[in-house]
């Protein structure tokens, strides 16, 4: 992922409070960047569950909440929307799991990137593993799918409000 740099749309801080103000406080949720991995904590009595993202990258946060707009109601109230991750060495079986469960999110991401006008390559988050042209492919088609998807029947709705406000954000910049 890119760090962010003067020419890019939108800085890590940007991203952060265009999140918090559209969601912490009708989700109970906020974004926060400078971590070393990604990690999602469900909301408490005392606090709002927490998206952190690594370092100051565009790109993280962006994933990072197209996670959480992926995430259903149930799934959020889980660590890590009760998901497992594995960094590098993941076996192969573990890798298709990836595949399957990062299609979806990875297209959110690949349309909120659209918006700002930010490239966007998918991640296959496991450098240790040889992967495939064709097992690369596969993934990239499973994104675009899903994207058709999208285009067909829309957004998810908080994906929808962040997709709306990243090109908002981007026309100021016109």
């Amino acid at each position: 992922m890119a760090h962010y740099e003067a020419a890019d749309p939108i800085s890590a801080r940007e991203l952060q409070s265009l999140f918090d103000r559209l969601f912490k406080s009708s989700y109970n949720v906020c974004l926060k960047g400078g971590a070393v991995e990604p990690l999602y904590e469900p909301a408490t009595t005392s606090a709002p569950a927490t998206i952190y993202f690594r370092a100051d990258y565009p790109r993280s946060a962006l994933h990072e909440v197209a996670h959480w707009c992926h995430a259903g109601a149930g799934r959020r109230g889980l660590v890590d929307y009760g998901y497992w991750y594995s960094p590098d060495d993941r076996s192969a079986q573990e890798q298709a799991a990836f595949f399957a469960v990062e299609a979806k999110p990875q297209a959110l991401e690949s349309l909120f990137c659209s918006a700002l006008g930010l490239s966007f390559a998918p991640s296959i988050d496991n450098l240790s593993l040889p992967i495939t042209e064709q097992d690369r492919r596969d993934f990239e088609r499973r994104i675009q799918q899903a994207i058709d998807h999208y285009g067909r029947v829309g957004l998810p709705k908080r994906a929808a409000l962040f997709h709306r406000a990243l090109m908002a954000h981007a026309k100021t910049l016109r």
